[in-house]
């Protein structure tokens, strides 16, 4: 099938790489009629602005090293806050609304992406798909995008919020800006950790600020990856956040449920930059309608006009003939029947086909490659895991002496992968705390040592860690 023909990769231009990228035109808010309700556009716009982020995260990082270093001090007693019941009542309600919240932005994302995305069977094909998901604003159909064109300075064509059809405009303007917002306020998770008397990994809180910036910049210049984060995330959030709800009530959690948190987790680092990065190199091959005007003659008579090459003949003669008598002449010959018809004025519309970039703005492509760089230690982390793990369980299985049913590289490499995510999971998300983070082998009883901020713990490969409930993930 030739579905693809319209789609290649190319590098991207060089002058998209601008840091800080300027002249980008302000994020469009979204249009009255809102669910719940509207949010001003100079709250929209002001949020947006790159002091709110850079100050919420600065003073994130510098409370939670004070705090790490707060609670060595006191060698790691818990606060006496955290033993009231108060505080558990928070911890509850805190994880219940975080719950309910991004499972309200993941079915709102679902129906912003079931309007806005074309599907690759429909007549536009793949192209058209791609098109929706590269060019959020404007109306629907391939070839109707609405773009900034920074090489004047403009949009294609005059931005309209009630435009529909497209990502932006169906929803994303305004559930993105709210997911933008809650990254602020899940730092509590880091909180209440250190409430507890643990401490805060340093990974930990480079997450926590890192998406604080990430989503900002994705929203601000309306990046057309930033759907995914939005769309993914709430959904992983919307699970892990009912997992610490249920875990708060002492419900036993089976273990599969929390190897498919953990999946879900670490696949969202690893394809998330993939997907990301993807979209500075596409392009894509768009029609493209153009008006050209033109004269041609037209007949007043259909009946008694004469012919155009007749017609052009006589009027070239009467040229003539002005041009030896003079105006009397015609003068004289004012009672003759004049030519038929006249030049008038055509219009047509010509379509051909032009090939264009994914991403055309300075903007779009800081937040782009901003995500990808911030990614970049996880999933250096998740590949270090994996490949010591693989290679500790490939000298197992050669040896024999445990786990003889691991007899295929398959198999190796899936329980590599699960330890791989265990570890980072517990680097990034937890530090001695429950978690969802699901531990390899149960039948593999050997005891893994692994070293962590707050020192060396020792950990029973297969057997899940059990403290207190509702810290982070």
């Amino acid at each position: 099938m030739d579905i693809f023909n319209n789609i290649d990769f190319r590098l991207p231009s060089p002058s998209l790489f601008s840091f800080p990228p300027t002249g980008a035109p302000p994020a469009s808010p979204p249009a009255p009629g809102q669910p719940f309700f509207d949010i001003p556009d100079h709250i929209y716009e002001a949020a947006l602005n790159p002091k709110v982020p850079l100050t919420i995260a600065a003073l994130y990082a510098i409370t939670a090293k004070a705090l790490n270093a707060y609670n060595t001090s006191r060698d790691k007693k818990p606060w006496r806050i955290s033993k009231t019941k108060p505080f558990k009542t928070f911890v509850i309600a805190h994880n219940v609304f975080l719950a309910i919240y991004s499972a309200w932005t993941f079915v709102g994302m679902f129906q912003t992406l079931r309007r806005g995305v074309v599907s690759p069977l429909g007549p536009e094909g793949v192209a058209g798909t791609v098109d929706s998901f590269c060019k959020l604003q404007g109306t629907e159909g391939l070839g109707n995008a609405n773009y900034y064109d920074e090489s004047v300075g403009a949009w294609t064509s005059s931005l309209s919020r009630s435009d529909s059809g497209r990502i932006w405009n169906e929803g994303l303007a305004y559930y993105g800006w709210w997911f933008y917002l809650s990254k602020f306020y899940e730092v509590f998770d880091t909180f209440i950790i250190l409430a507890k008397g643990r401490l805060s990994s340093t990974l930990q809180t480079y997450h926590h600020a890192g998406a604080m910036m990430c989503m900002w910049a994705g929203i601000r210049y309306m990046s057309a990856p930033i759907w995914m984060f939005v769309f993914v995330n709430s959904g992983i959030h919307a699970m892990m956040y009912t997992y610490y709800t249920v875990t708060a009530f002492n419900i036993k959690v089976p273990m599969a449920v929390k190897r498919t948190l953990t999946t879900c987790q670490i696949t969202q680092f690893l394809i998330g930059a993939s997907y990301a990065m993807i979209h500075s190199f596409v392009n894509y091959t768009v029609p493209v309608s153009r008006t050209i005007e033109s004269t041609a003659f037209a007949a007043a008579d259909s009946d008694n006009a004469a012919p155009p090459a007749a017609s052009a003949a006589g009027a070239a003669l009467d040229n003539i003939k002005n041009m030896i008598w003079g105006a009397s002449s015609s003068a004289a010959e004012a009672g003759a029947t004049p030519v038929a018809g006249s030049l008038e004025k055509v219009v047509k519309t010509v379509t051909h086909y032009e090939t264009v970039p994914c991403i055309t703005t300075k903007g779009e492509t800081f937040a782009i490659w901003l995500n990808v760089v911030y990614l970049a230690p996880l999933t250096y982390l998740f590949v270090s895991f994996f490949i010591s793990s693989y290679i500790r369980r490939s000298a197992q299985a050669n040896k024999g002496k445990k786990n003889r049913r691991m007899s295929s590289n398959v198999e190796v490499a899936e329980k590599a992968g699960w330890d791989a995510a265990t570890n980072v999971g517990r680097e990034v998300y937890t530090q001695g705390v429950e978690a969802p983070v699901a531990v390899s082998s149960e039948e593999d009883e050997e005891v893994v040592e692994k070293k962590s901020p707050s020192g060396k713990a020792r950990i029973p490969n297969g057997k899940a860690k059990k403290v207190p409930n509702g810290g982070k993930a």
